[in-house]
Order: structure tokens, then C-alpha cells, then sequence
């Protein structure tokens, strides 16, 4: 039996390793390419699913998270939204969008909001959540000198393929992997996402008690996901705590 199961998770790890190469079309340049992928599963209620929208939609309309995208440069940042939930359930809610100023900030913001309904409701898949997201920046038709998926829940991986599996695979491929965790459910969740889930460089877990904080930690990690100098300063003003770097 345990034969079988390492010949079974070499194969998996075989299959995803092909699903890691391709070339894309011609890119426009931006700073970083940032996925923002968010839990829908069954753990997750109405109530706390739309916190979580509407704290993606305050963030993106903050003069300080604008100010800090324009900070990147000419080019900005290249964004899009996915809902995820079990192995086989993610969906880009919001396309790829490049922003460079307050309008393109703003214009993705009423884009989450013109789509408040959630996608899923089911088990926990990180691991392929991941996935989903390296295959979108692959496939999309921008070129970051970051490239970057930030994976917020507030449960382990119950359902399909371990994310410390696919984690080393994307990682390799120049992703970084960030989370934001919510422990009201499971205290010990950031641990988990240091194994289990982060990686790459400057790979970091925030974290915040509750769904109450939610809010404030979007936008606290939006921030250190764009400019790391910037979201430390902001850190004691938005309650959220950065528990680990890597």
C-alpha cells in the first residue's frame, strides 16, 4: 500500500510538472503579476464571504494602496480575482487587469462588486487553487518582474493534492506564494501555511483572528503584496499582523 501511494504522488507531481511549461504571446511589462485567490468554500458563510469582496473593493479604492501601485512604476501591476473552493472548483471571477493609477484601481474594484456572487460552496483545495493560479499567469499576456499568488482562507487543505506538492513545482517556476490566513475556525492555520502553502522569495503569511478584522487585513496585505516598505509602515494603523517572512 504505501508502494502504491508514492507511485501515486509521483505521478501527480509528473502530471502537474507538464502542466508548468509553455510560452506565451506578446506581453506588456508590469512590476508584478498578482493573483488574489479566495476562499468560497463551505466553511466560508455568506456574511464572511462578503466581507472579504468588500474588503478587496475598499483596498482598491485606497488613496494609500493607489499611491503605492503608482510607486511601481509606469507599467503598474497586472491583477485578477479567482474564487476556489474543492480540487476541481476555481473560476477567474475578475480577468486580468493592468493598474496604474486611481481609474484602473478603481475600475477593478467595481468590476469584484459587479460580481459579489460567490462561485462555490464546498471543501478546501489549495493545492490546486495554487495550480489555477500559475496556470493564469502563464497564460496571460503580461510579463512582471514579480510574479505572485496570494492564497487568503481560513482552513487546511482537505481535498485533492496537497499544496506542498505543487507548491515546490510553482515556486520553481518563479511564483511566489503568499497567504492570509483567518484562525477563528482553525487557531493553528498559519502554521499550517508556513509548511504547507508559502513560498518563494520574500514569501510571507498574515494573519488575522477573525472575519471582524478581514477587512483591514486585505488591505494590509495588498499592501505588502505591492510594496513591502509601504505595508510595514502601515501595519500598527491596519490591526493585521504580519506573523512570518520567508
Amino acid at each position: 500500500m504505501m508502494r502504491w501511494r508514492r507511485l501515486a504522488t509521483a505521478a501527480s507531481l509528473i502530471a502537474l510538472g507538464l502542466g508548468l511549461t509553455g510560452n506565451r504571446g506578446p506581453t506588456t511589462q508590469v512590476d508584478l503579476e498578482l493573483v488574489l485567490a479566495v476562499d468560497t468554500s463551505a466553511s466560508v458563510d455568506s456574511w464572511e464571504y462578503r466581507l472579504q469582496m468588500e474588503g478587496l473593493i475598499r483596498a482598491f479604492r485606497d488613496p494609500v494602496v493607489v499611491a503605492a501601485i503608482r510607486g511601481t512604476g509606469p507599467g503598474g501591476i497586472a491583477v485578477t480575482l479567482v474564487h476556489w473552493s474543492s480540487a476541481h472548483e476555481q473560476r477567474q471571477i475578475v480577468p486580468w487587469m493592468q493598474i496604474t493609477d486611481a481609474a484602473s484601481a478603481d475600475r477593478f474594484a467595481a468590476a469584484i462588486a459587479a460580481n459579489r456572487g460567490r462561485s462555490f460552496s464546498d471543501s478546501t483545495g489549495i493545492g490546486e487553487a495554487i495550480r489555477y493560479g500559475e496556470r493564469l499567469i502563464r497564460r496571460n499576456r503580461f510579463e512582471g518582474r514579480r510574479k505572485s499568488i496570494d492564497v487568503s482562507g481560513d482552513g487546511s487543505n482537505n481535498s485533492g493534492t496537497p499544496p506542498l506538492y505543487v507548491r515546490e513545482l510553482v515556486v520553481a517556476e518563479g511564483v511566489t506564494i503568499n497567504g492570509l490566513t483567518i484562525l477563528d475556525q482553525e487557531p493553528f492555520l498559519y502554521d499550517y501555511y508556513i509548511r504547507n502553502v508559502i513560498g518563494g522569495a520574500g514569501a510571507f503569511v498574515m494573519t488575522v483572528e477573525s472575519y471582524h478584522d478581514i477587512i483591514n487585513g486585505m488591505r494590509a496585505k495588498l499592501l505588502r503584496e505591492i510594496s513591502v516598505s509601504v505595508a510595514e509602515n502601515e501595519e500598527s494603523e491596519t490591526g493585521a499582523l504580519v506573523r512570518a517572512v520567508r
